[in-house]
């Protein structure tokens, strides 16, 4: 997986944009350590633009799950934007629309930042 890191807003956020599936293996590993040394770091919020990615995996959920909690518990944000069809089922199922921000286009998820 290529996974693209841009800093916005006078660097206070960041747009991770991963590509590929998020099935396991170094996907998910090169995912799970960027965002864990964003929440680590002084960044409060961030955006995962998943418009590169086909498809996930229930390890990627996980890694979602654990990475909102935390940004939620440093009063930051963790929001996606631009999720396919397939994705967007599985949040549905799983009812994680219910804990995850998720935004149609990257314009969206740049406002709701602001909120």
């Amino acid at each position: 997986m290529s996974l693209k890191s841009t800093t916005i807003d006078d660097g206070k956020a960041v747009v991770l944009e991963p590509k590929g599936s998020l099935i396991g293996g170094a996907e998910i590993d090169e995912l799970k350590e960027k965002l864990y040394a964003l929440r680590t770091s002084d960044i409060v919020k961030v955006i995962l633009d998943f418009a590169g990615v086909t498809y996930l995996n229930s390890s990627a959920i996980g890694v979602l799950v654990v990475a909102h909690n935390a940004f939620k518990e440093k009063k930051g944000k963790l929001i996606l934007c631009n999720v396919n069809k397939s994705i967007d089922n599985i949040f549905l199922v799983t009812k994680l629309t219910s804990l995850l921000t998720v935004e149609d286009k990257r314009e969206d998820a740049i406002f709701a930042l602001g909120k």
